[in-house]
């Protein structure tokens, strides 16, 4: 019988466009929606929240961008920050815009555009100057936002300088101005052109399927100072075993994960074999409006707010998780080869053993909160999840479909994740894993 893996992401429910984007039908088809900084946008589709729409959608004229009046008139605030704790404002995006041409030398709001975002801990709004080139302004509004949009824009400038030599066959976006006025904490960066991808739609082959194997392993290859010179954190092999180690001891004290899945989770963390793994540039936050692709390729990818050094599971999870079992081959394939050293061979088994062991963080974001819906839903996950796995063990000891890492004497057992976040998590379809 097929082995099952239950995997899921944790992603922000898409937010309702903004009023502020009532636009001018005239302007939509001058300015686009896909524009870099460095060129007049030419592209359309853009959805809400994310600055794209998924494959086949275009956007409307309704989904064009407004004008926005001089800084002077949006009337910007000139005093120093407020002190720390002060709720920060609700700004209109026109405000923002603004705000964005005091960050930027040389950037002159012309009109709004894609993205709106709106949430409880950020604000992002897409700007076209008056050069037609493309940015997002993000308002960070509250301090540890505020603080991970610093880290984060450090990440990006030192993986930009990669990019730029030649050595990644994607983009990030690029940072550019940065502001504190008032309380508020404004970032303003280059807006990636390209549409979410679509997992579902991948197809076997050298397509889009090989490269998204292709850039996940070159994102891996990265050097380790671009995250840990950033000041982002580092977790050797140990410390990630040990996190979830300590995770599962958490989740089991609750009394709420079914016994099976417990034994299954105690076992893998058990095999010392499994933690054999060498850290490397993780992501941390893969989704599909994180990596944007155009022409059949991945382009782009975004949100490295969660970026560290840690196990390279912790990307792949969400891919073996959801990805069509046909495309496997090719993303491992490609992801293979683009990896040095290739891989080691139990990769795909912490893989489904770090997406099964997020539900046991949602479940402690339930019990934490006292939220008894994220409770009863995460209770409800993992008695499917115990459903479908029945008593199989994560390890079989099989043959590694991928390449194996040589030996390394230096390499240790163990494992750390970031913390839980609030955000509910989007279950997706169990996935049947193929006998080995």
């Amino acid at each position: 019988m097929p082995r099952l893996a239950y995997g899921w992401v944790m992603t922000p429910t898409d937010p309702a466009p903004d009023p502020a984007m009532e636009m001018n039908a005239e302007t939509s088809a001058e300015t686009g929606a896909g524009a870099s900084p460095s060129a007049p946008s030419g592209s359309k589709g853009e959805r809400p929240g994310h600055g794209v729409l998924p494959d086949g959608e275009q956007a409307s004229p309704e989904d064009a961008d407004e004008a926005i009046p001089s800084p002077e008139r949006a009337e910007v605030p000139e005093s120093a920050g407020a002190p720390e704790g002060t709720p920060v404002e609700h700004r209109s995006a026109l405000a923002l815009a603004a705000m964005a041409s005091i960050a930027v030398r040389g950037l002159d709001p012309a009109r709004l555009a894609l993205p709106q975002l709106d949430s409880a801990h950020l604000r992002v709004v897409g700007v076209i100057d008056t050069r037609g080139r493309h940015w997002e302004v993000h308002e960070a509004l509250d301090d540890l936002t505020g603080a991970e949009l610093v880290a984060e824009a450090e990440v990006l400038r030192r993986i930009g300088r990669v990019v730029d030599g030649g050595l990644l066959s994607f983009d990030v976006p690029r940072p550019a101005g940065f502001l504190r006025r008032n309380g508020a904490c404004i970032q303003v960066r280059s807006h990636m052109a390209g549409r979410p991808i679509n997992l579902m739609s991948l197809h076997p082959g050298p397509g889009l399927s090989a490269g998204l194997g292709k850039a996940l392993g070159e994102l891996h290859e990265l050097p380790t100072a671009v995250v840990s010179e950033a000041g982002m954190p580092v977790h050797d092999a140990n410390e990630v075993r040990g996190s979830w180690l300590a995770l599962l001891d958490e989740a089991a004290s609750t009394g709420k994960v079914p016994s099976s899945v417990l034994s299954r989770w105690e076992q893998a963390l058990e095999d010392a074999a499994l933690w054999r793994f060498r850290p490397v540039v993780v992501h941390g936050d893969m989704a599909a409006e994180n990596v944007l692709t155009a022409g059949g390729t991945v382009v782009a990818m975004s949100g490295f707010g969660q970026a560290h050094v840690g196990d390279p599971a912790e990307d792949l999870a969400w891919i073996y998780s959801s990805a069509p079992l046909d495309c496997l081959d090719s993303i491992e394939s490609a992801y293979d080869l683009a990896r040095s050293e290739g891989v080691d061979r139990h990769l795909r088994d912490r893989a489904e053993l770090v997406s099964e062991m997020s539900l046991a963080r949602w479940l402690l974001h339930g019990v934490h909160s006292e939220d008894e819906s994220v409770t009863r839903d995460a209770v409800a996950m993992l008695e499917d999840l115990a459903d479908q796995v029945g008593d199989d063990p994560i390890v079989d000891h099989h043959e590694p479909r991928l390449a194996s890492v040589p030996t390394d004497s230096a390499l240790q057992a163990a494992g750390e994740m970031e913390a839980v976040t609030s955000e509910v998590p989007t279950p997706l379809r169990a996935v049947p894993r193929p006998e080995e």
